[in-house]
């Protein structure tokens, strides 16, 4: 019954989304003498604009400066996806609307749907990694952390899906993907090599965050994360799980709380002012601010002040 209510509630969702024409997140548009592709937040775009070069019309759904857990297309977006040749999203339970819009897309749709977590080795919300994750598991209850692209090797992985998928749909321009991919793979190897050799060297290795979306690069930097709050964003903590965090925080000797700039700093702030220790920002790469994307920022510069900022902070 709650599976049907809530395809039921999805379809009235479309068709007002559709009928609002007014109602848009951007103004990009689809180009007529290039590959349109439509990417579902930050990453994605950032990696398929750099590997699709000029052959590629790269639109991102999430605006500037807007945390992408909880927003939802609306009837531009739903229009460009329908309309491209290639939807590329996360998966992994990262885009809540995904799967019902993938399901709303009629047989004869042109586009191409790609989950860019294909095949990359996936952490659970209690950090036991799975090899195999099943692209059908249960979203729904968070089973799947979907912050893969903060490890530079599983951001590797996803650009090569992504690289590949344009091939698929772009053969006559592979010669190109195929170079591009070959920059940026040089670039997240070198970024991963900096990460290892850097963190190694310094002798702490616990970090306090505000969202718990560093679990992969803690992962493969040997570093132990301590959220205040979950995977989501906006996930509120009880006030046992702020003694918690008080308590970890002095005993691993913690000088830094990480916030970032899409969500509110508040708690972040105030747990630091009782604490008396300070904030850093880590950002999660969810998404960057128009000022950022004016300075020319990219994934690789935001990786790089995130690791700058991590060793500040584990000094």
């Amino acid at each position: 019954m709650k599976r049907t209510f809530f395809n039921f509630t999805w379809i009235i969702i479309l068709v007002l989304i559709l009928t609002t024409g007014c109602s848009t997140s951007n103004k990009a548009k689809l180009s007529a003498d290039k590959i349109n592709v439509v990417t579902s937040f930050y990453p994605l775009y950032d990696f398929t604009k750099k590997i699709g070069g000029d052959h590629v019309n790269v639109i991102n759904l999430v605006p500037a400066g807007v945390e992408p857990h909880h927003w939802t297309p609306k009837s531009r977006d739903i229009k460009n996806v329908t309309d491209s040749d290639l939807f590329i999203y996360q998966g992994a339970g990262f885009e809540g609307w995904v799967d019902e819009f993938l399901k709303s897309l009629s047989k004869d749709s042109k586009v191409k749907p790609l989950m860019a977590s294909e095949g990359v080795s996936l952490i659970t919300t209690d950090n036991h990694e799975d090899e195999h994750a099943d692209e059908h598991a249960d979203h729904a209850h968070g089973q799947w952390d979907p912050h893969a692209w903060l490890s530079p090797m599983n951001a590797k992985k996803m650009a090569e899906n992504i690289k590949n998928e344009l091939i698929a749909v772009d053969a006559a321009h592979q010669s190109d993907y195929e170079a591009n991919y070959a920059k940026i793979m040089k670039q997240f190897d070198d970024l991963d090599m900096k990460f290892k050799t850097e963190i190694a060297k310094t002798s702490r290795k616990d970090i306090v965050v505000s969202h718990q979306a560093f679990g992969y690069l803690c992962r493969d930097y040997g570093l132990t994360q301590k959220s205040i709050m979950g995977l989501s964003a906006e996930a509120e903590p009880t006030a046992q799980q702020m003694k918690d965090i008080n308590k970890f925080i002095r005993d691993n000797n913690v000088s830094y709380i990480f916030f970032e700039e899409l969500i509110s700093d508040k708690l972040a702030t105030t747990l630091a002012k009782d604490a008396g220790i300070q904030t850093l920002v880590l950002n999660p790469l969810e998404g960057l601010t128009d000022e950022q994307i004016k300075a020319g920022m990219d994934y690789f510069s935001v990786m790089e002040i995130n690791l700058n900022n991590l060793l500040k902070a584990l000094q």
